[in-house]
């Protein structure tokens, strides 16, 4: 990883783009490319998508609903989050994230430092472009995920 960041421009629809258990991930930076500072990506959440309740225990997580509704269940609370919502969820922080409407919604997600990036290269499946569908979860995905995230400090939590 170099020792500091570089310059970035993406137009848009670009940046690396990645399929993880149903929903996509555009990178707008990446750990490599920040330094390890912090990684960034869009997301796109469709209807029923989201992960389970896990927590961070090496970086800060934050997001921004940019489009739709996404309901974030963090620490016991419900927070409804529409466009404008700011949420950040420090490190060791039990959440989980939901659409739980019939549209898709799209949010950015950054974490700092980096280091999340590289746990959704390691399981997720790489888009040819930023307008591709994202891919249906599938039982291996799901396995491989469960299996690789305490290598990246993130801890799986029984679902609600």
């Amino acid at each position: 990883m170099p020792t500091r960041a570089q310059f970035l421009h993406h137009t848009p629809g670009s940046g690396k783009t990645l399929s993880a258990v149903g929903d996509k991930y555009v990178f707008l930076a990446t750990g490599e490319q920040t330094g390890g500072a912090y990684c960034l990506a869009e997301a796109t959440v469709p209807p029923g998508g989201g992960p389970p309740p896990h927590y961070h225990t090496r970086e800060e997580e934050t997001f921004y609903v940019i489009e739709g509704e996404i309901t974030f269940m963090v620490d016991g609370k419900t927070v409804a989050g529409t466009p404008g919502t700011f949420v950040q969820i420090p490190r060791g922080m039990p959440h989980a994230f939901k659409n739980q409407s019939a549209a898709a919604a799209r949010m950015l997600i950054q974490c700092c430092p980096a280091g999340f990036d590289r746990f959704l290269a390691e399981f997720a499946t790489e888009l040819p472009s930023a307008d591709a569908a994202p891919l249906p979860p599938s039982p291996t995905e799901i396995e491989k995920l469960i299996r690789i995230a305490p290598d990246y400090g993130i801890v799986m939590l029984p679902p609600h």
